[in-house]
């Protein structure tokens, strides 16, 4: 097996974003943070625990139509065991925030009976959109808006500043721009970044990150990629990475002159669709899984 490939990235707004973020936290009562339901632990950045604390917080497993259905039960499952809200939504389809609302109300319901005693019922609840770039931020936004007032685009870092977005329920949003952390301690969770599309492609090694992808799959979603491939299961098990590339470019015709497989077209479509959830619905990260090198936490650190 290839050796895991290296992410590095922190470009200068993130570090902004982390600032602006810890100064707004005393705007809100609430904080949403977006995860990639195909990578839940890896797409968590752990300093959201640290600048956060004890605010309330709902966790969404977001781009769950890409992710495998009975994995994301078992996340919600270990977030319900962590006496964490944590919901499995499609921010471009919709599904799953019918339940936003009201989670949100039940997340302050305390907070909520004190405005009440004090004849503050009609305040609204404020909250603040966290998660890492490309995770699907705007597309919840204008899901729950009912309407474009944020601006999408299918690239990491797209929204620059913190806006206000107020909702038909009433409740308003501060979206935040996506934040990356300085360093990737684990390389795993750096490639599995890399891999959903959280990290620019133009600083990788394309072809060798669809090569990594698929000895990843190769084991768990073996059956997914020879079906969509029209490959042998037993030959996707055996091939190792770039060898199975080759198989899948010269299966799609991309070949060259002197009979060579164009093996970054091979990769390009691969990483395309996987992030697209046409091999399948995939995820990399279970609860104690051995793949994962550490489980989640949600550390409860004082603001």
């Amino acid at each position: 097996m290839a050796e895991t490939l290296s992410v590095q990235w922190f470009p200068g707004h993130m570090a902004k974003t982390r600032r602006m973020m810890a100064a707004n936290l005393k705007l809100v009562d609430l904080v949403v943070e977006l995860t990639d339901a195909r990578i839940p632990m890896s797409s968590r950045n752990p300093e959201v625990d640290r600048i956060v604390g004890k605010k309330p917080r709902i966790v969404l497993l977001n781009k769950s139509d890409s992710a495998d259905d009975a994995v994301t039960q078992k996340w919600l499952n270990w977030y319900r065991s962590k006496g964490i809200v944590a919901l499995a939504t499609d921010c471009r389809s919709g599904k799953g925030l019918k339940a936003f609302t009201a989670a949100a109300k039940e997340v302050l319901a305390d907070k909520l009976a004190q405005w009440e005693q004090k004849g503050m019922g009609g305040r609204p609840i404020r909250m603040m959109i966290v998660g890492i770039p490309n995770v699907g931020k705007s597309s919840l936004i204008n899901r729950l808006a009912g309407s474009k007032r944020a601006k999408v685009e299918d690239r990491p870092g797209v929204t620059r500043g913190k806006q206000w977005v107020t909702l038909d329920s009433g409740m308003e949003l501060l979206d935040m721009p996506g934040v990356l952390w300085p360093k990737f301690e684990d390389k795993e969770a750096g490639e599995r970044l890399a891999f959903v599309g959280s990290v620019k492609d133009d600083i990788l090694d394309v072809e060798y990150l669809a090569m990594r992808l698929l000895e990843v799959l190769r084991e768990p979603y073996g059956d997914l990629v020879a079906q969509r491939y029209k490959l042998e299961e037993e030959t996707v098990r055996e091939l190792d990475g770039y060898d199975l590339l080759e198989a899948i470019g010269r299966k799609r015709g991309m070949m060259m002159a002197g009979g060579h497989v164009n093996t970054e077209r091979a990769a390009i479509m691969v990483l395309d669709e996987f992030r697209g959830g046409v091999i399948g619905r995939i995820t990399l990260e279970a609860p104690g899984q051995q793949y994962a090198p550490r489980e989640p936490k949600l550390e409860e650190t004082e603001q």
